[in-house]
């Protein structure tokens, strides 16, 4: 992690209701899953994920990620019922495309629903989703999604096939996978961090070529050190992130991780 001796604030406003960032510099969502990772370590009612997310968005966080897994090995479905009634910006629940997570949606209502791929074994999400393998039926989903009030991001690799692809299944926004840009980076590979960003600079692209109005956000394991150059992309419009802020939160506290994390964005 990065020297944390210069915490400078920032001030990127952005209105819950009208989220539409106009500024080019690219808004923070903060995922608070592992504050739920810990708790559910020892089986106990604490860390509070919600009190977590309370923080972020007084220390300027502009959305909330929260990721209801099949095997609820973090967030738990009372996390998300009790966020929906009590975050102040956007929740942004990221789910896999099954018809228990349709009905959880439907009735929390949440802003933003992330469709992500999910294995059982991995530790985290190793990759985006195949949506050009799966067309027919993510068109349906996400048109249940919509019908429900809910705008719908969905989360793929930097690929010109996956991005038109979700542009056929009518998402509202993609979420650009940076994890393979980001272990380049921990590897020390800086050819390999290079080509892969720019694998991601013309992923954003592309995407605005095949549909302007699409939305496009990026994440998976950014940090302090590999964060600037992505949000120095233009036509990003939010980033989010969670791991590395929350192990920062450890030294820190977390509103502090959240104001550190915006000025390494935009410095």
């Amino acid at each position: 992690m990065t020297d944390t001796a210069q915490i400078l604030p920032t001030t990127l406003e952005q209105n819950p209701q009208n989220p539409q960032n106009t500024s080019k510099k690219p808004l923070l969502g903060v995922n608070v899953d592992h504050v739920a990772t810990l708790r559910q370590a020892r089986g106990v009612s604490y860390p509070s994920p919600l009190a977590a997310a309370l923080l972020c968005e007084k220390a300027g966080a502009d959305g909330i990620t929260i990721h209801l897994r099949e095997d609820r090995r973090h967030i738990q479905d009372a996390d998300v019922y009790e966020m929906a009634g009590q975050l102040t910006t956007r929740m942004n629940l990221e789910m896999a495309a099954t018809t228990e997570m349709l009905d959880i949606a439907c009735q929390v209502k949440p802003y933003w629903v992330c469709l992500v791929p999910e294995k059982r074994a991995e530790l985290t999400t190793e990759g985006g989703l195949d949506v050009a393998g799966q067309l027919a039926s993510l068109t349906d989903y996400v048109s249940q999604l919509q019908a429900a009030g809910i705008k719908v991001s969905l989360f793929i690799d930097p690929e010109d096939k996956q991005i038109e692809a979700a542009v056929n299944c009518s998402a509202d926004a993609i979420e650009l996978h940076t994890g393979s840009y980001a272990e380049a980076g921990l590897a020390g590979n800086t050819d390999r961090v290079n080509v892969e960003l720019e694998r991601i600079k013309n992923a954003v692209v592309t995407a605005k070529r095949v549909d302007s109005k699409l939305l496009v956000n990026a994440g998976h394991g950014l940090t302090r050190d590999n964060v600037h150059a992505i949000a120095q992309i233009n036509g990003i419009y939010e980033l989010n992130i969670g791991h590395a802020l929350i192990a920062d939160a450890l030294f820190v506290g977390i509103e502090q991780a959240v104001i550190m994390m915006k000025t390494a964005m935009h410095r």
